[in-house]
């Protein structure tokens, strides 16, 4: 199974709460009339110049081995490496809202626009992640018509550059999955581009295979502990596949 996605541009529009916490305000804050005015025009910007797209191909964990070990330059002990041996199911993503929105982040910021630039900034990053949601709900969706899928299953992705696994795993992931297609390239960094694109591993398995401590070396130079919240979210009512699950019986 390998293919592209097509995502609308509806579906991935960021909620107000994330926005604002990549701007580093609380959603509970009462808004100045001209923040969110700003912020109703960065929308406005991020709908336009956003083109969100996808690309999906499963895997065999021995064939992940191999994209897993990379340059060989992983941390010695990661979570990922005992997650991904215990999944049912495997597959590799990438995800972009395409360049056009990028380039408009740097007009701005070219321009001096740095308010509605940052903004921009910050609404495009939530709109990628959000584009990623999607891709994860998408690989739900296939293995819930393949029976493959139980109130015991979670599905997370794991990306380089994080949680040990070191970004320079981008080039044999690339290799494999070939994002090209979606308008996504490597640079000789290892970072993507364009700038606003996440790649992975999607793993589905038991939810307690996702269960992990902060507490290795690397996770003290983290900054949002992000994966302590999605693993919380994989037992949660707000998690709309558990919603789904639950729909059918």
């Amino acid at each position: 199974m390998r293919g592209i996605i097509e995502i609308s541009i509806s579906d991935v529009a960021p909620e107000r709460n994330k926005i604002l916490m990549n701007q580093g305000i609380s959603s509970e804050m009462e808004l100045p009339a001209k923040v969110n005015k700003l912020l109703k025009g960065t929308m406005k910007l991020f709908l336009k110049f956003s083109h969100p797209k996808g690309i999906i191909s499963d895997i065999s964990i021995h064939q992940f081995e191999a994209i897993y070990e990379g340059e060989g330059l992983n941390e010695k002990s990661t979570p990922i490496k005992g997650i991904f041996r215990k999944a049912d199911n495997l597959a590799l993503f990438a995800v972009t809202i395409g360049k056009e929105v990028s380039q408009k982040i740097d007009e701005l910021f070219t321009a001096n626009e740095f308010a509605l630039g940052s903004m921009l900034d910050s609404v495009a990053s939530a709109g990628t992640d959000k584009t990623a949601d999607i891709i994860e709900k998408h690989l739900f969706d296939l293995l819930i018509n393949k029976g493959e899928i139980t109130p015991s299953t979670g599905i997370l992705r794991y990306s380089p550059g994080y949680c040990g696994w070191h970004l320079s795993g981008q080039k044999k992931l690339f290799e494999f999955l070939h994002p090209e297609d979606i308008g996504v390239t490597l640079l000789e960094s290892y970072l993507m581009k364009p700038l606003k694109s996440i790649s992975g591993v999607l793993v589905a398995g038991k939810k307690e295979i996702h269960k992990i401590e902060d507490s290795y070396p690397f996770c003290s130079q983290c900054k949002t502990h992000s994966c302590q919240k999605r693993i919380k979210l994989l037992s949660s009512e707000k998690n709309p596949n558990n919603r789904e699950l639950d729909h059918n019986g």
